[in-house]
């Protein structure tokens, strides 16, 4: 089993004389390409929304991916794809993202632009807002793909083994006395301007500017591995604290 010592800290990213040396980090669900121990924020960051026909990746279909790359706290590349979903967009998602069939009727189709996607997520750390949520139509359109399960080597968004970074899991600490933290609400109270709000490449960019203004505050890791260490520990936390409130049926 690997194991790293990425900071020498608490998930907190706080230090503490004399300790450090006990303290180890399993590297569970990390790019294995990149060191645990390595300071996410100097790393490739490759920040992605989705806009779909609906919310159930099992029958649901991807209509636009936007991916928004960043290192070290700066965008250095964006890329947007609008994509032929093979069915209708229903009207009460049209309502959300604006996306119409006449604006998809002659784009590719998702595996017409996976080569593409292949090659542009290759080596960096997935990330979204809300992660789950792209990440289950990720999986579910790569499923349909009957060719690439002959593949050696996926880019890390589409391994099973590597969890994708999501800010809203530390927006929900931290902006915990808040009544929202989706991501709308999240830009204005940053500061970061959100243009089209519900397209792809617009959400993922603004997704990825609050990650790196969260990254301003001491509690989130430093290290790559610990920094998903304690998403994990905060996401166990917000689940137990909702099955908490859940109101029995």
């Amino acid at each position: 089993m690997k194991v790293s010592d990425p900071c020498g800290c608490f998930p907190t990213g706080r230090h503490y004389p004399g300790i450090a040396h006990l303290i180890r980090v399993r590297a569970v669900g990390v790019v294995e390409e990149i060191p645990p121990e390595a300071a996410w924020q100097d790393q490739i960051i490759a920040f992605i929304d989705t806009e779909t026909t609906g919310r159930n990746p099992a029958i649901d279909r991807v209509i636009e991916i936007g991916v928004v790359f960043g290192r070290n706290g700066e965008i250095f590349d964006r890329r947007n794809w609008l994509i032929n979903p093979g069915m209708p967009i229903p009207a009460e998602s049209t309502e959300i993202h604006g996306i119409k069939d006449d604006d998809v009727r002659n784009e590719r189709t998702i595996e017409a632009i996976f080569p593409e996607l292949l090659v542009c997520l290759e080596g960096a750390i997935p990330a979204a807002y809300n992660a789950e949520f792209d990440r289950n139509f990720f999986k579910a359109e790569l499923a349909r793909f009957t060719q690439t399960r002959q593949m050696d080597k996926l880019p890390p968004a589409f391994r099973k083994e590597v969890e994708w970074l999501d800010p809203l899991v530390f927006a929900r600490e931290i902006y915990k006395d808040e009544q929202s933290r989706a991501l709308a609400d999240m830009a204005t109270r940053l500061g970061i301007e959100l243009e089209k709000a519900h397209r792809a490449m617009h959400d993922a960019e603004a997704a990825l500017r609050v990650l790196y203004a969260l990254a301003k505050d001491p509690r989130l890791p430093r290290g790559y591995a610990a920094l998903l260490q304690e998403q994990r520990r905060l996401g166990r936390m917000f689940e137990e604290g909702r099955r908490f409130w859940r109101k029995p049926s």
